[in-house]
């Protein structure tokens, strides 16, 4: 949801400019069209606000994960190809068909079914090394004429590890041409990278790429360019008191003050997404008046708690957990936060939940 005003306990913000900007960099860089996905919410952002906002850059389409998450789109009229990723049967064609969602397929079998109901477009999934879906690259003469057809639109594959350099990519890469060779027809869309792929040029573009944590943000992998910041969270202090050298805090009595010092509690807990653990190494922090407060103790349901010191906290405070501070005192990144939290950042991302409102600016 979008609001507006001051909510009263956390909250994510998307500056929606960057997320546009974020994808114009990757659509420069591969020289291709884009096939954005917006899978997971757009990785907690928000779906529908990613879809539309990207709509100006005239996107190929729309990459999602499950049949519901497509027909979201459909409801708020995005009209462009909504690719859906997981594997399907037969029994869903018809809602795919419903909401004119496109399959991805990896059996003969399920491509004559799908194709005996009519001329809708479908992709084939071809695994090249992520073992995960799809038909194997070395065996897609079984799936024979049954892509002799003209719905045959495209077909991809997943690296498993578009990050690094250690040759992994390129060999997938060569498996799937190899497999795109052997296929009957060529169909009108190839498509392979992922942001870590598509930051690395046009080798791995083909006609479209598939981003997703740049667009909102993240980096792909280490040595390759940070998206700009897309995503803010924030807490606001809701007590704040004083304990004496010796008091523990939280569950467990997981923390014990090595002084007199003040504690201010935070708004947000593990099921806004925070890890319980985050505060353990003692290395995890937020922005509190433009100082870097610790969080101490386990995170707790819907409250989390920082060691403040001597500083001055009031009820009301805000506090900045990924973003910059207001007033530019200071930033922690998405990166940071998610290594704190022990994740990678798509994954702190989608785990921020629906209890917080996402406020777009």
């Amino acid at each position: 949801m979008s609001g507006k005003g001051a909510p009263p306990r956390a909250w994510m913000e998307v500056a929606v400019d960057a997320l546009i900007d974020n994808a114009r960099t990757i659509a420069r860089v591969s020289g291709t069209r884009l096939l954005p996905v917006v899978k997971a919410n757009a990785y907690g952002v928000g779906a529908v606000l990613a879809s539309t906002a990207l709509e100006q850059l005239d996107p190929w389409g729309y990459g999602v994960a499950t049949i519901d998450e497509g027909a979201e789109l459909r409801a708020v009229g995005i009209t462009r190809p909504v690719l859906v990723f997981m594997p399907t049967r037969a029994q869903l064609f018809a809602e795919y068909e419903r909401h004119s969602l496109t399959p991805a397929l990896g059996d003969a079998g399920t491509i004559l079914e799908w194709t005996t109901r009519g001329d809708r477009p479908f992709h084939i999934e071809i695994d090249t090394g992520m073992g995960r879906a799809g038909v194997r690259w070395d065996d897609v003469d079984e799936l024979g004429e049954a892509l002799d057809t003209p719905a045959f639109e495209g077909c991809y594959t997943h690296f498993h590890s578009a990050d690094r350099t250690d040759g992994t990519a390129e060999q997938q890469l060569e498996r799937f041409l190899t497999a795109v060779r052997s296929l009957p027809r060529r169909p009108a869309l190839l498509h392979v990278a992922n942001s870590a792929a598509a930051l690395k040029g046009g080798s791995f573009a083909f006609d479209a790429v598939r981003p997703g944590v740049y667009l909102y943000g993240g980096s792909p992998g280490v040595g390759l360019p940070e998206g700009k910041p897309v995503v803010s969270v924030r807490a606001r202090v809701v007590a704040v008191r004083r304990v004496r050298a010796g008091d523990s805090v939280s569950y467990n009595a997981s923390w014990t003050a090595a002084r007199d010092t003040t504690i201010a509690t935070l708004g947000i807990g593990y099921a806004d997404g925070l890890r319980r653990s985050l505060g353990a190494s003692g290395r995890a922090q937020v922005l509190l008046r433009g100082r870097p407060c610790p969080i101490i103790g386990l995170v707790t349901m819907d409250l989390t708690m920082l060691d403040v010191g001597d500083g001055p906290a009031t009820v009301g405070d805000v506090a900045t957990l990924v973003g910059s501070a207001d007033g530019g005192g200071g930033a922690i990144t998405l990166e940071q936060f998610a290594a704190w939290s022990g994740e990678l950042q798509r994954e702190f991302l989608t785990g921020l939940g629906p209890r917080l409102p996402r406020i777009y600016r």
